[in-house]
């Protein structure tokens, strides 16, 4: 390297190179490790989650890992039924959002799109009408009720015709290991189509949606969904 080469990288390293590469190292540790966002290109969750939503990932909800890794620091809880989660995909590792219905121990079955934990069916009860108009305008194409999953019900969707698995057999759900559905039970590739999800997979809680826009309508924002919490 001639002199002047040597002597530009010198100056742009002291007076600003240096700033923004820490700058960015920090963002992305912070992104690896700490937070980050998912956008959702897929209606798997749907109504819980639509597509054109930027949620917000909790990766610190369940551990702490060294950036840029999986290498697991210190772990202070593990997924909890009902709760919902960014992981990576057995079947080709893309990422993708899910609701957590088996953690080690439990058996789940489903009988006709009706969840069964532990032998228990699941409870199942009629949901908010708005909520309804807002995905079936139609009235016949769409089913919605509210799932209870230990004590916290979330809303979930069904599509009478659709070709899929709406029943299985018993499985148990050894230790370390996960199974998985998304909310919109008709449309979403989960647990019944990869199996179980390793617990090292999973890369930390949904929390909340931060923006969100419309893929159908032009990319417009939706603002009613700005800044809101997943449950």
């Amino acid at each position: 390297m001639s002199d002047a080469p040597r002597n530009w990288f010198v100056h742009a390293w002291r007076d600003w190179l240096r700033s923004v590469v820490f700058i960015v190292l920090a963002v992305t540790a912070f992104r690896s490790a700490v937070a980050d966002w998912n956008d959702v290109p897929t209606g798997s969750m749907k109504p819980t989650i639509l597509e054109g939503d930027r949620i917000v990932v909790n990766k610190l909800a369940y551990d702490l890992k060294i950036p840029y890794t999986r290498w697991q620091i210190a772990q202070w809880g593990d997924p909890a039924r009902g709760d919902i989660i960014v992981l990576s995909s057995p079947a080709d590792g893309r990422r993708l959002v899910k609701r957590v219905v088996g953690v080690p121990g439990d058996t789940i079955a489903m009988n006709r799109n009706r969840l069964v934990v532990n032998s228990k069916p699941v409870v199942y009860s009629p949901i908010d009408p708005e909520l309804v108009v807002a995905f079936d305008p139609q009235g016949n194409h769409r089913v919605l009720a509210s799932e209870e999953l230990d004590g916290h019900s979330h809303a979930m969707m069904i599509t009478p015709g659709a070709r899929t698995l709406r029943s299985f057999e018993p499985i148990e759900v050894p230790d370390g290991q996960y199974f998985l559905m998304g909310d919109n039970r008709d449309e979403s590739f989960d647990s019944r189509h990869f199996g179980l999800v390793d617990r090292g997979q999973i890369y930390g809680r949904a929390l909340a949606v931060a923006g969100s826009v419309n893929p159908e309508n032009h990319f417009w924002p939706r603002w009613s969904r700005f800044f809101t919490g997943l449950k």
